[in-house]
Order: structure tokens, then C-alpha cells, then sequence
């Protein structure tokens, strides 16, 4: 048994996230953790949403609330969405949680100890208008790199450039749109990455087993322009973790919060903290997870997150860990995810274009968004989802070939042998040929999962479901029953058994389905995933009582994808 720590970027909380950002880290992570609990590993699979910064304050102001009041309850929805979507995160944290706000000050401590921090007096934007300094996305203006108009002070959404706010090009304020703005005066914190920059690279260099979009981007940062540089880790803002040197004050940097990139991640390991309150785990365990002195060394620790979140992970993240100059556990493998557009173009909240996670699950059952999503994750380029390839893949995958396999099987048993399962007597020649064709599918989707290849997993579970349909229609027991019932019982207790695996392996990509599947036929849940495919088709015995479920999934229609198209066009 392996431990594996497994984290997913954390949603910002300013608002449900659309279907993009599922795909881009929380539901490839789930998949993943699924599979490694099927495989016997001890898993720790966290989550959280990141509270502080920007976005959240800018958030609250447009919805008339107090940030604390709003970070709550859009944390509770996200939980609950996280919930309706059967994401298994062993716990959804709070980047504002106090466990976050010690770590962060802690590892400001240690960093400015080790000289990693630089006291750096300096020109920010200041808005008179709104007689304030205007940080991060408080100011949007044109990316100097790419040309994209709606750049914000952080970071271009287009071309994923890293920025400062005095970068963008006709700048105006977030707040009121007030381009009355001069540059005045401040002191900050810079976390100086660049005496991290060959430990870095060789740490990249290592990490032979990446996906190319992770380590490129990581490269590409690494050395663009003048190369890794320096960051500053502090804000002019009012919401998030004071800057303090641990428990003590920070002279001259009162009434500043540390920088959501700074703290965002650390929330990773403060997470782990609230799990072992928040669980009853005995004192300490949290540290095994994350302290290569307590018990790290033997952990597993995976990442999950877009492509314009590498940056962080593979570069500031790793330089806060390394400079700190503890023994913190560094992440063994990252995998990235490209962009999902939906129709050929972004999605967009306040254009009303495309589905949001809440919106989703009001029109069908979370599986239906799952599979398509992990079906056509953005692994090696962008994906773009369409209503018209939504139809065909849950109505070709899920209903003919999985749910009709299911039916065909339960409703022949029950109208011929009842609710019981018929005895099996022995393999035919057919039977062996399909525990070989699946033998050699399951091995490959172990080896896809393994090595978190999404698409190629998914493309095997579908084959492993089709062999399951081709294997009933060339037996034909609905033929032979009437002069062979014993051997139409085989075909039909096999059937059984195949069904019980596939209830068992899709679980990671489908799991509502599988426990209807299981709960209805009365399967054991095994909790495994299958080691000797032979034995495990000989689970389900003859006699055994089932109820006989109704179809699993429901097509959908011309004209139900014609109005969801239209409804989710945008304005």
C-alpha cells in the first residue's frame, strides 16, 4: 500500500465555476484518487476554495455583502456543488481558515530568516477616485505582451502572461472604471525566486514523466525574458492573512495582507491541518502527510490544475518550500490541463455563455457530465464542447452501449428465471476468448489510469462496456433458451459478473451510476479493483436475488439539445 496525497487547485470563491474549471482540475483529481482507493493505496485527497485576493473582495462588493459573510456562504455552495458532482475530496478547506493564516506567517518567518524576503519600497498605482491603491485585479487595462483588453493587474487571461498592475497598458481602475490614477509610493515583501532559480531547474529537469504543457510552461517561466524574478507577496488590501513574521509583528508593513498566490497554496498543507481536526485524527498526522522529518518521505504527492495555474505550482510554490529551508514534502508529479471552450469560444458568467457546474445539474444527472468531460479532457490541446458531440457521446457511450447492456441482461433474466441470478455451469469457448479481450483492456486502462492518462482511460471503459454488448448478441441466449435453458442460465450468471465489473471499474468516472448498478442488482461492493479477472467473474453466484433497475440513462433528444443550445448561447 502506497500513500498518496493528491490535491486539486482550489476554485476561487467568487462565484460557481463552470464546466471548464471541473474538467481543468477537481474531476480529472477525483478520477484519479477513485482509482488509487480501488487499488488498495491510503489516499488523502484535498480541496479547498482560495478566499483571499482580489477577486473575492471585488465579488462581495458587487453582490452588497461583507466578504466574510459572502466567503462563507459560496463556500457552502461550492461544497455542495463539489457534493452533486460526487467529487470524494476527504475535505474542502478554507484558504481564510486559521490554520492558513499561521502557516502563511510561519513561512514568511522562515523565508525573511533565510534571507528570501526583501523589504522593497516601491511604485503602485494609486486611484484618486477611489482614494486607494489599486493591487492585482482591482485594475484591468491591455497586456503589453499580447495585446489581450481585458488584461488584469495579476495576470492576462489570454496569453497567461505574469504581471504587474503598473504593466498594463491604458490602465483604469476595477472598482469604478476611473482612469484618473497616478503612481505613488508603498512598501512590500518580494519573495527573491531568483536565488531559486538553478535549484528549480534542476528539480524540473528531473521530472522526466511530466506532461509537456506542465514542463514547458514551467521552462517557459523559468527563463523568459530576464528570468525567474523576483515576486512581491504583499497587497494594500484589507481581507486576507495580516503580515506578520509568525506570531510577531512585521515594522512598516502594518495593514497589509500577504498576496493570494502566496498564501494559496500553502493552503494545501493548512487544509491537511483542518482535516485532522475536522476528522478527530490524533495530533500530528497531518504533518506525516507534508514533513519529510515526520513521515512524508513514504507519500505519493500528486497535483491537479489548468495550464495557467503551472506557473505557481511548478515555480513559486516549490521556491516558498525550498527557501524555507524545512524539510516540507515537494510535489512528485503535475498534470495539467489545457482550456475547454465551450462552442469555439470562452465562457463567460456575465455574457450568460455556457454551463456552470449549478446550472448542470439541474438539466441531468452529474454522470452524464462527467463522462463527457473526462471523454474529451483537454489533456494535449483545447477541447471544446459542443451540444451536438454532448448528445452523441451520451447517447452512443452511456445509453447503447452501458445502459442497454444492463438492460438487455436483468430484463431477459427476470422474464426467464426470475429475480435470481441462473448457475453457471461452465466457460465456453466465448466466455474464455472475453475474460482474454478483457484482460488485456483492463490492463491498459490500469496502465491509463495509472499514468493519468484521462481520454485513453476512458477510451478502454468504453471498449471494456462494448465487449460486454458484442459478447451477448454472438451468444444469443434468447435463441437457445427454449432448447438449451442451462446454457442460456451460463450466459446470463456470466452477464452478471461482467456487469458486477463494470459497476466496479467505472466507478471512478461514473460513480452514481455504479452505486445504482450495485444497489439495485444487491452487488457486493468490493472496494477493489480486480486483480484475477477470472475469480472476480465467478462473484456473482447463481441464486443470487436482484431487483431489476430501471434504464440507467435517459437519451438526449433533437429537441432537448436544441434548447439547451439556445439557452446557454449567451446574450
Amino acid at each position: 500500500m502506497t500513500r498518496i496525497l493528491i490535491t486539486s487547485a482550489l476554485p476561487y470563491i467568487n462565484g460557481v465555476k463552470h464546466l471548464g474549471n471541473l474538467i481543468g482540475s477537481q474531476l480529472p483529481a477525483d478520477t484519479f484518487a477513485r482509482f488509487m482507493r480501488l487499488r488498495g493505496n491510503e489516499v488523502l485527497f484535498i480541496c479547498a476554495t482560495d478566499e483571499h485576493g482580489t477577486p473575492a473582495e471585488l465579488a462581495a462588493n458587487e453582490a452588497n455583502m461583507e466578504i466574510g459573510q459572502y466567503c462563507m456562504e459560496m463556500w457552502n455552495k461550492q461544497k455542495q456543488l463539489s457534493e452533486g458532482f460526487n467529487l470524494s475530496f476527504d475535505h474542502f478547506g478554507r484558504s481564510s481558515s486559521t490554520e492558513n493564516h499561521k502557516l502563511t506567517q510561519s513561512f514568511a518567518k522562515a523565508l525573511s530568516a533565510n534571507g528570501m524576503i526583501d523589504e522593497v519600497r516601491e511604485k503602485q498605482i494609486f486611484s484618486l477616485d477611489d482614494d486607494r491603491f489599486l493591487p492585482d485585479r482591482y485594475i484591468v487595462g491591455m497586456c503589453p505582451t499580447c495585446g489581450y483588453d481585458k488584461a488584469r493587474g495579476d495576470q492576462c487571461e489570454s496569453c497567461t502572461k505574469q504581471l504587474d498592475p503598473t504593466e498594463l497598458l491604458q490602465p483604469k481602475s476595477a472598482i469604478s472604471g476611473s482612469s484618473n490614477l497616478e503612481t505613488r509610493e508603498t512598501k512590500h515583501l518580494y519573495l527573491k525566486q531568483s536565488l531559486m532559480k538553478e535549484k528549480l531547474e534542476e528539480w524540473i529537469s528531473e521530472k522526466s514523466d511530466w506532461p509537456i504543457i506542465t514542463t514547458s510552461i514551467a521552462k517557459k517561466w523559468l527563463n523568459d525574458g530576464e528570468g525567474l524574478r523576483d515576486r512581491g507577496i504583499t497587497r494594500d488590501l484589507t481581507w486576507g492573512i495580516p503580515v506578520k513574521k509568525g506570531e510577531d509583528p512585521w515594522p512598516g508593513l502594518e495593514g497589509k495582507v500577504f498576496y493570494v498566490w502566496f498564501d494559496a497554496p500553502i493552503e494545501y498543507i493548512a487544509a491537511t491541518a483542518e482535516w485532522e481536526k475536522s476528522s478527530g485524527k490524533e495530533a500530528g498526522i497531518w504533518e506525516t502527510w507534508w514533513r519529510m522529518d515526520k513521515g512524508a518521505k513514504d507519500v505519493k504527492y500528486f497535483q491537479f490544475m489548468a495550464k495557467d495555474n503551472i506557473p505557481f505550482h511548478t515555480l513559486s510554490f516549490p521556491a516558498t518550500l525550498m527557501g524555507s529551508n524545512e524539510p516540507w514534502k515537494l510535489v512528485d508529479y503535475i498534470k495539467g490541463f489545457n482550456w475547454l471552450l465551450y462552442e469555439g469560444g470562452k465562457f463567460s458568467t456575465s455574457q450568460g455563455r455556457g454551463v456552470f457546474m449549478d446550472q448542470a445539474l439541474k438539466l441531468l444527472p452529474s454522470d452524464y457530465w462527467r463522462w463527457w468531460l473526462l471523454s474529451n479532457a483537454p489533456e494535449s490541446s483545447d477541447s471544446d464542447f459542443t451540444w451536438e458531440s454532448f448528445q452523441a457521446c451520451i447517447n452512443k457511450d452511456l445509453s447503447d452501449v452501458l445502459g442497454n447492456f444492463v438492460s438487455r441482461v436483468t430484463k431477459f433474466s427476470v422474464s426467464k428465471f426470475g429475480n435470481q441470478v441462473p448457475s453457471f455451469i461452465n466457460y465456453s469457448e466465448k466466455q474464455e476468448l472475453v475474460i482474454d479481450e478483457i484482460s488485456e483492456k483492463l490492463s491498459l486502462l490500469s496502465k491509463n489510469l495509472e499514468h493519468i492518462e484521462i481520454r485513453k482511460a476512458c477510451l478502454e471503459l468504453r471498449n471494456i462496456w462494448s465487449i460486454g454488448n458484442e459478447y451477448l448478441q454472438s451468444a444469443e441466449p434468447w435463441k437457445i433458451y427454449k432448447e438449451f435453458p442451462t446454457e442460456a442460465g451460463s450466459i446470463i450468471n456470466f452477464s452478471f459478473n461482467l456487469i458486477n465489473l463494470y459497476s466496479t471499474i467505472s466507478q471512478p468516472f461514473i460513480p452514481e451510476t455504479c452505486s445504482k448498478i450495485i444497489n439495485d442488482l444487491k452487488l457486493p461492493e468490493t472496494g477493489y479493483w480486480p486483480a484475477n479477472l477470472g475469480n472476480f467473474l465467478h462473484t456473482i453466484q447463481g441464486g443470487h436475488k436482484f431487483d431489476l433497475p430501471d434504464n440507467l440513462f435517459q437519451k438526449i433528444s433533437d429537441q432537448q439539445r436544441e434548447a439547451f443550445a439556445d439557452k446557454f448561447s449567451g446574450v
